[in-house]
């Protein structure tokens, strides 16, 4: 579907622009706990934001889509607070943030057995 296409494109730029962002502003003002969990951020950022593209070229061709978006919307959720918590952990040092993270990491999980089940479906 067009929707998570356009979704993956914008999140895969997130992730170049604020890896970019990380490596080189960040690298002298972060210490290396804060810089390592940055880059797990932008790490699960690009992968998942990947994992969108890919969902979008499969509900493009399967019959029955709404399964696969729904499972695209769920790992654009966790991108959001899985990095998205990451990056504001390691930018401000407030570790009440990494609560977030594992909620994340749940949707991330949901919207892959989603996508299972589309593909099973299929």
């Amino acid at each position: 579907m067009k929707t998570m296409l356009i979704l993956g494109g914008i999140m895969l730029f997130l992730a170049v622009a604020l890896g970019a962002f990380g490596a080189h502003a960040l690298k002298e003002r972060l210490n290396e706990s804060q810089l390592k969990t940055y880059q797990t951020g932008i790490q699960y950022h690009l992968a998942h934001g990947l994992g969108l593209v890919l969902i979008g070229l499969y509900a493009g061709m399967a019959d029955h889509a709404s399964m696969a978006v729904l499972a695209g919307w769920f790992i654009a959720a966790g991108i959001l607070l899985f990095s998205g918590s990451l990056y504001a952990l390691s930018l401000t040092g407030i570790r009440k943030l990494g609560a977030i993270t594992p909620l994340g990491g749940v949707a991330f999980l949901a919207g892959w057995v989603l996508f299972i089940v589309a593909a099973a479906q299929g």
